[in-house]
């Protein structure tokens, strides 16, 4: 492991999903599931969200549309919180959804957007 990129992605890891987030992945992180988390953190995180060439709400973009064409409700619910830390808004991430569901098919959208929804009043917004 590349300590020094570990730690930089830490730092992003818990720029867009907070702190507590981030706190408990890796406190429930065994033997089994650490190198998991420690891949994420350094590579995911680190290495690729550390690069110059895109910023977080960019980044952010992408992700939501990868996440929901892939059918990955768990991870779409965690980024679009973070889609919210990197200063997207409700109507942008609709915007988003919309194109997934032209794209990607309707399914994938209806789905997105229930989540979003979950996580837009779990969050009061």
């Amino acid at each position: 492991m590349n300590k020094e990129l570990f730690e930089k992605g830490l730092a992003i890891r818990k720029s867009v999903l907070g702190d507590d987030y981030v706190d408990k992945a890796l406190a429930s992180a065994d033997d089994f599931n650490r190198p998991l988390q420690e891949l994420t953190t350094e590579y995911c995180w680190g290495w690729c969200w550390g690069r110059e060439g895109l910023d977080k709400k960019t980044r952010s973009i992408i992700n939501l549309a990868m996440l929901s064409a892939l059918n990955r409700p768990h991870e779409i619910k965690v980024h679009v919180r973070g889609a919210i830390a990197n200063g997207l808004n409700k109507d942008e991430i609709r915007e988003i959804f919309l194109q997934v569901a032209v794209y990607c098919g309707v399914p994938a959208g209806v789905d997105s957007f229930r989540i979003a929804k979950e996580v837009f009043t779990e969050m009061g917004i």
